[in-house]
């Protein structure tokens, strides 16, 4: 009893916060659920990052849903990565049974089902809102670090950003930027190497064979215009509430090329656009990035290193980033590092391997005195997690095992009808629908391209009337030409004279007799 006591004081203590927060589930101790044990996630540190992981089947993707509501009634707006098409359930109300009201009654909540304003956004033909960028948006850096590119082609790739900036190439699409790529390494070179340098052709090449990689992934669906802009993921309903804008990228796992470049453009989008905030008493925006594995597995050092320093300084805008995956060693080290809440479900222990990531997790939370951390991994059960955070003063909170609240939403997804109705609703998708190809860097060097070969069928035109007539009158007025021809011409006329007894001077006819 007395550990009991102490245990709730414990949780008490560390999971109560000044400002508004935001009651998730209880504290467990010994598989029990412990009353007034509550714990409260604090909006103010919201902006602090996070990471959701545990193995499949252990309710992720519930405790996404979860968060994402509390967020959206505080006024919060949400950006939800929806990789396995199961998270469009949070547009509906939730329907009440006897497992969800037993565990509200444990938890001391009431289950109000409710649906939550979406948006739904793509980056294919799925339905929904596209999202575009432009290749000029990208710039030469990112452009660089998304194609893994070296020093060497790198400055090539600026020197093209360059050349077009002072040329009035917009580059909007990859079309412009191979088109672009095509046009130094071979009419326009020496235009080029006049005022900016040397070109490489090996390094063009290169660039080039990278740029059609990413084109294979369906990059051309991304680059272009309209072009998405990020206030319209910061928007409230008419209700108050944040609204939850889902990325229906159910298509992108085996595109994890195409995924990466678009989460790269977009989180230094936002942190481009985004005034310092620091620490507010909420966050301006909350993106939760589920299968985040698919960001990490086949990203360069130089991709990494750019997505960590983003996640550093993006905080002060007030936009938190949360991971999802299924294994925390997903997550790069040095970005684990930056993540104030850990919600940590079950992990499985099926081989050694398995025991020893479950060993290497349980040292990434704080020493509990109440439990023992990595036997309790592979014990909690669905709908369960243990759970740490920063409180206000950046102190990691104790560690809890915590039955979860179930979410108000759907635990389902929409019908396809359902989804539709949402769309055609949605006060931007009309917008950045629409298709447009404007005039840039593609039509402008085709236009001068064809314009030069214009010029210089009209040259060869121009020269061709005179040759002729050169050549024609070269080959009657040459003296050799003019000597041959007399003296052909007198042969043939002597022979013929000859042969009629004309042939100059007189000569006796013979007698026959």
């Amino acid at each position: 009893m007395a550990n009991a006591e102490k245990f709730l004081e414990t949780v008490q203590n560390g999971y109560t916060f000044k400002g508004e927060s935001y009651k998730i589930g209880r504290a467990m101790l010994d598989g029990q659920v412990v009353e007034g044990a509550d714990i409260f996630i604090p909006f103010k540190t919201l902006n602090r990052h996070g990471l959701i992981a545990g193995a499949t089947g252990t309710g992720k993707t519930k405790t996404l849903q979860v968060l994402a509501e509390g967020l959206s009634d505080a006024g919060i707006p949400v950006v939800l990565m929806d990789i396995k098409g199961d998270l469009s359930g949070i547009g509906a109300a939730g329907a009440a049974n006897d497992k969800i009201n037993a565990r509200c009654q444990q938890l001391g909540v009431t289950f109000a089902p409710a649906a939550y304003p979406v948006e739904f956004l793509t980056l294919s033909n799925e339905k929904g809102t596209r999202l575009r960028a432009t290749v000029s948006e990208f710039g030469p850096v990112l452009l660089s670090k998304i194609l893994d590119l070296n020093d060497t082609q790198g400055g090539l790739v600026s020197m093209i950003f360059k050349y077009c900036d002072d040329n009035k190439l917009p580059l909007l699409d990859l079309k412009d930027f191979i088109k672009v790529l095509q046009y130094v390494s071979d009419e326009g070179k020496s235009e080029l190497e006049k005022d900016y340098g040397k070109v490489s052709t090996t390094s063009t090449g290169t660039i080039l064979r990278k740029v059609i990689e990413l084109q294979q992934q369906g990059a051309d669906l991304f680059f272009g215009e309209r072009s998405f802009d990020v206030e319209d993921l910061m928007r409230t309903s008419n209700d108050g509430r944040g609204m939850i804008s889902i990325v229906r990228v159910t298509d992108l796992q085996d595109r994890p090329k195409l995924f990466s470049t678009f989460m790269l453009q977009l989180l230094a989008e936002l942190y481009a656009t985004s005034p310092e905030q620091g620490d507010a008493d909420k966050p301006k925006l909350v993106l939760f990035i589920d299968e985040a594995h698919l960001i990490f597995n086949e990203a360069s050092p130089a991709l990494l290193n750019q997505i960590e320093t983003i996640v550093k300084l993006i905080r002060s805008k007030g936009i938190g980033i949360y991971f999802c995956t299924q294994n925390p060693m997903d997550v790069p080290a040095s970005v684990l590092s930056q993540l104030g809440l850990k919600v940590q479900h079950a992990l499985r222990a099926f081989t050694a391997a398995d025991r020893k990531v479950i060993k290497q997790t349980a040292e990434n939370y704080p020493e509990s005195g109440f439990y023992k951390t990595d036997t309790l991994l592979t014990e909690v059960g669905i709908g369960e997690a243990l759970i740490t955070m920063l409180n206000e003063k950046g102190v990691p909170t104790p560690l809890v095992h915590c039955m979860l609240r179930a979410p108000q939403s759907r635990m389902d997804i929409l019908s396809e009808a359902e989804i539709d109705a949402i769309v055609n609703n949605s006060r931007i998708a009309r917008f950045y629908n629409e298709a447009i190809d404007s005039h840039s860097a593609y039509e402008i060097l085709n236009q001068k391209l064809q314009e030069a070969a214009d010029r210089n069928t009209e040259l060869v035109k121009q020269k061709e009337p005179a040759k002729t007539q050169k050549q024609e009158k070269g080959f009657l007025d040459n003296p050799i030409v003019k000597s041959v021809a007399r003296t052909a011409g007198n042969t043939i006329i002597r022979s013929l004279l000859g042969a009629i007894g004309l042939s100059g001077g007189s000569r006796k006819k013979k007698s026959w007799f």
